[in-house]
């Protein structure tokens, strides 16, 4: 069974981001999929101090004690990892930055500081609704994954999403649920 980990950088918990995130693991679990999704918005998670003195306890990787206690476990047995966040900025939330920063702690534990082979997947909505708006974030996203050496497995960007509810009926719901089915099969 494919194992799936979802970081929701939204900090509207009834949101866009969210609505795609439903769609997205009802394929994925309709797959057969087993999916996780941590709402970092009701999470108390620092950001990374840059101090590299992570990864001594294999359980507890970072020298930081917060809910990131809970995610380390489930990202290292993820097969992949969906990154979902509204754009702030032309960006993801600081968030969902921060929570990704300290997943360094987990690259700490082998003396390469190599990170997890993952998969991954980037879910993404916004107010603005061209590629060029998008861009900034995909460049983001693609560049990460070169460094880490991750496979990216889609990517769904949905515009003209500003107010909550704005996604009601939006046709890239469909291709969240078809991405997950897709992600979530063995």
């Amino acid at each position: 069974m494919k194992k799936i980990v979802i970081l929701n950088g939204s900090p509207r918990l009834e949101g866009n981001t969210v609505q795609m995130i439903r769609e997205f693991r009802r394929g994925a679990e309709e797959a057969g999929a087993e999916v996780t999704v941590f709402d970092l918005k009701r999470m108390d998670i620092k950001t990374c101090l840059g101090c590299c003195r992570g990864g001594k306890n294999p359980d507890s990787p970072c020298v930081q004690k917060d809910d990131m206690e809970r995610i380390y476990p489930a990202y290292e047995q993820a097969d992949v990892l969906v990154l979902a966040s509204p754009m702030y900025y032309w960006s993801v939330t600081a968030i969902l930055k921060a929570a990704f920063d300290r997943l360094f702690a987990v690259a700490e534990k082998d003396p390469g500081l190599r990170n997890p082979r993952k998969d991954a997947v980037l879910l993404m909505a916004s107010e603005g609704d061209t590629e060029a708006n998008f861009k900034p974030v995909s460049d983001y996203y693609h560049a990460l994954l070169s460094h880490l050496r991750w496979n990216n497995l889609g990517e769904v960007n949905c515009g003209g999403v500003m107010n909550v509810g704005d996604i009601s009926g939006h046709p890239k719901l469909a291709d969240c649920y078809r991405l997950g089915l897709s992600v979530g099969k063995d």
